[in-house]
């Protein structure tokens, strides 16, 4: 394992109580972080869950909830302060993606930069994989 890598996966071993080999692959932006952290106001015990369902207009939609309970085999991403979970149905088809918040003239939301998907509707929530 390459020396930078090798950090990466021991330094997400501290950030989270378990490291899972998908945990490399979900990762949230500054931006994102910043306003996980604005929502939740310091609640240690709130995080965004991701997760993913079958339905909306391309096959899949991205669902995007506050919890405050974690399931044993949730994968937790910090970054800053912020917790994102995944449950392990999900992080199948998340590996590799990207949290992030974005602030245009379309409004302000969380979008998901997935490279598993291969479509996406042009609202951001749904995709086909």
């Amino acid at each position: 394992m390459a020396p930078a890598r090798r950090r990466k996966r021991l330094k997400a071993k501290v950030m989270n109580e378990a490291v899972s080999p998908a945990l490399e692959g979900v990762t949230i932006s500054a931006s994102a972080a910043r306003r996980l952290n604005a929502i939740l106001k310091g609640d240690q015990s709130a995080a965004l869950r991701i997760s993913v369902k079958g339905g909306g207009c391309s096959g899949f939609q991205y669902s995007f909830d506050v919890d405050r309970s974690r399931a044993e085999d949730d994968v937790a991403v910090t970054r800053d302060g912020a917790t994102v979970l995944v449950d392990p149905v999900s992080l199948e088809m998340l590996k590799g993606a990207e949290l992030d918040f974005v602030d245009d003239l379309m409004g302000q939301s969380f979008r998901v930069k997935n490279p598993n998907a291969v479509a996406s509707c042009g609202c951001g929530v749904s995709f086909t994989v």
